[in-house]
């Protein structure tokens, strides 16, 4: 007789709940680190750790959904979209995508990791340089295809109705 193991026997909302928990162990995690770096060597020595490490990461984690998802490796867009909703903070950021055009608009509209960085009355993380390797990877290792444009980030931001915000679009 084969053993149940604990996620067996949870409910399904259980195991939604847990997944968000892993989610925000997984991003305390990430910003723990990060603050250890920066408070040791500080913001810019922080940033090229971070970027080198989300260069790594987004491939892992897009290779891992796309996988998960079956998706050919021309999966476009409609690919991109899917997989960017199993992201590891899928499930705990207040997310909006939009497929109209042969374009896609992904924005984060509340970011936990700048509401953190403000609960401590730290400076907002300049997160656009890195979240540009990291959206361009995952996008990438989704489809090598699609390009990925910056349309807001932190510090530069040109829609204050979202925290960040990105288009995707295959060049035909």
């Amino acid at each position: 007789m084969k053993n149940k193991s604990v996620l067996e026997e949870m409910t399904k909302e259980q195991l939604i709940e847990l997944l968000e928990i892993y989610s925000k162990n997984w991003l305390a995690m990430d910003g723990v680190w990060f603050q250890s770096v920066e408070d040791k060597l500080g913001m810019d020595e922080a940033m090229i750790h971070d970027a080198n490490a989300w260069k790594r990461f987004t491939v892992i984690e897009a290779k891992r959904i796309k996988d998960f998802l079956h998706l050919p490796d021309s999966c476009g867009l409609e690919g991109l979209a899917k997989a960017l909703e199993l992201r590891f903070y899928g499930c705990i950021n207040n997310y909006e995508i939009r497929l109209e055009d042969n374009k896609l608009y992904f924005a984060n509209i509340d970011c936990r990791v700048q509401r953190a960085r403000e609960r401590k009355q730290m400076p907002f993380h300049p997160c656009k340089k890195v979240s540009v390797i990291e959206y361009e990877g995952f996008a990438t290792a989704i489809d090598p295809r699609i390009k990925c444009k910056c349309i807001s980030c932190y510090p530069e931001v040109t829609d204050k109705n979202v925290c960040c915000s990105w288009l995707f679009y295959i060049d035909e």
